[in-house]
């Protein structure tokens, strides 16, 4: 039995942040139901990576809408709402990330909804909060980014702003949430009483970088610095700390003691260089570029070889298909098949969280726009 079996979510919810919290509550044995519009379903199933639709929905809606079950309503309709009232009575949790202002008007906002139910916890997800010049903009991932200074902490410092390629505000804001729920629900289980729970995607990524915000706010106010040499992997970080070019590939060097390792690389002169470890910083860049010299005289390989025999932390960079081809992959089972109404079947990757050691799969795919509204109907009398 999964930790969250028996408990009901409604997911008045569309494309990724709030979604993906709903999926994490799934893996985790929660019935998680989308309330969706009738035909059409939620607009996140129209959103498509590369313009890949699987089962008439776009593979992106798949990642994060499997293991759930899909009920058509009209929130406009009196009939369709009043269905609804009857089944937020008996959920545990409703999650939504509509604009400020929607659910109030539509008489589901969080003081509406703990009338009919006083043991709910409302989840909410928003762009910025309900208050302030940002409140109304919209919610999406790219402009998260480029308004909380997560663009001026990768490549080059000469390279302009570079985003994520990730969906990274979404992703972080839906982790957070589900810590929320998973908080209030404990609460509720002391108090007998809901909560409402709401992050905004603004606050998750300014949280995901308090390493660096933390280091601006009591360092001066010095901003972020690049590397000039490509490759560096962390505007804080001293050398030798980034991705090299070898003989044949790439080699990834983490923290360590410089001068050991530029002993293990054959660069033997770094201790008369830089006896500072301040320096490891301020001159990262000509530390960085004497290395990559060196470095690229080898292959990969025998690097490895090399500085793993000397406990250096070192990798090979690899690409998907070599990490989805690695033992240290296939070890982990992190692939499942869920199946598609249709008879085929969609490769995905599996929760990552392990519950007394057991791996937690499902094969049930993300469903069709009120695939399941008729057999909800019945299980919970809502006609």
């Amino acid at each position: 039995m999964k930790p969250l079996e028996g408990l009901l979510v409604l997911e008045f919810a569309q494309f990724m942040a709030a979604p993906t919290a709903g999926l994490r509550l799934a893996d985790l044995g929660a019935r998680v139901i989308k309330i969706e519009r009738p035909v059409k379903g939620e607009a996140g199933r129209q959103i498509a990576i590369r313009n890949i639709f699987v089962n008439g929905d776009s593979l992106v809606f798949h990642t994060i809408n499997r293991n759930k079950e899909s009920y058509a309503a009209d929130l406009k309709d009196p009939d369709d709402m009043e269905r609804i009232k009857k089944l937020i009575k008996q959920a545990d949790v409703i999650t939504h990330n509509f604009r400020p202002g929607v659910m109030e008007k539509i008489g589901l906002d969080y003081e509406s909804v703990k009338a009919i139910n006083p043991r709910i916890v409302y989840g909410v997800v928003t762009g910025y909060g309900t208050k302030g010049p940002w409140a109304l903009r919209p919610g999406q991932d790219l402009l998260i980014q480029s308004l909380s200074g997560l663009a001026y902490l990768s490549g080059t410092n000469d390279a302009g702003p570079v985003p994520f390629g990730l969906a990274t505000a979404d992703m972080i804001c839906g982790a957070h949430f589900v810590q929320g729920i998973l908080a209030a629900l404990i609460k509720r289980a002391k108090t007998n009483t809901g909560l409402l729970v709401e992050v905004s995607l603004m606050e998750s990524v300014i949280d995901l970088q308090f390493e660096v915000i933390t280091t601006y706010l009591n360092d001066g106010g010095k901003l972020p610095q690049r590397s000039a040499v490509k490759g560096n992997g962390h505007a804080y970080l001293s050398a030798p700390y980034g991705i090299y070019e070898t003989q044949d590939s790439y080699l990834t060097l983490a923290m360590g003691d410089l001068f050991k390792i530029g002993k293990a690389l054959g660069v033997d002169n770094l201790a008369e260089l830089y006896p500072e470890k301040a320096s490891w910083f301020d001159k990262r860049d000509e530390i960085m570029t004497l290395l990559a010299e060196k470095i690229k005289q080898k292959t990969t390989t025998k690097w490895l070889s090399e500085l793993e025999a000397e406990g250096i932390w070192c990798s090979q960079v690899l690409t998907y298909k070599e990490t989805l081809e690695h033992e240290g992959y296939k070890v982990m089972g992190m692939k499942q098949e869920v199946k598609l109404p249709d008879g085929s079947s969609l490769s995905t990757t599996r929760c990552p969280i392990r519950i007394n050691g057991e791996k937690l799969y499902s094969d049930v795919a993300a469903p069709r726009p009120g695939a399941q509204t008729e057999a909800i109907n019945l299980q919970y009398n809502l006609i």
